[in-house]
């Protein structure tokens, strides 16, 4: 995703159990394609600006301060958005899973990772990506 950086906190200092990466948005990126985990709890932190946070629910300005949570499983597709002029900074935290599944509602697609690691898109229909 143009205009997003990513710095893992937690891979440097040994954590294996969770993720924790500082991220910042500039004007006019997005987080991700909008998605939800089978597997794995999602938690955000806003530290400055106002992303617009983007749900099955619609959408909603968040604040400094704040927080999103989206539980394993809950099926509710969700990303960021930066419609201000600001950067936009948030803390991201997530367990890791041996196995994952990722669901793209808007793309027709899945992400499946079995224990092994490995990594393969398929469309809604059981199709190769």
């Amino acid at each position: 995703m143009n205009g997003k950086s990513r710095r893992a906190l937690g891979d440097p200092h040994g954590l294996t159990k969770f993720g924790v990466n500082l991220t910042e948005m500039e004007p006019g990126a997005v987080s991700a394609l909008r998605h939800w985990h089978s597997a794995e709890d999602e938690f955000i932190y806003i530290i400055d600006g106002t992303p617009t946070l983007v749900t099955d629910s619609g959408e909603e300005v968040l604040q400094p301060g704040m927080c999103a949570c989206f539980p394993a499983n809950s099926g509710d597709a969700h990303r960021l958005e930066n419609k201000s002029d600001a950067i936009v900074r948030f803390l991201e935290v997530g367990n890791r899973s041996k196995s994952e599944k990722v669901h793209y509602p808007d793309d027709d697609m899945i992400m499946e990772k079995p224990a092994d690691g490995t990594r393969s898109f398929r469309h809604f229909d059981g199709t190769s990506y």
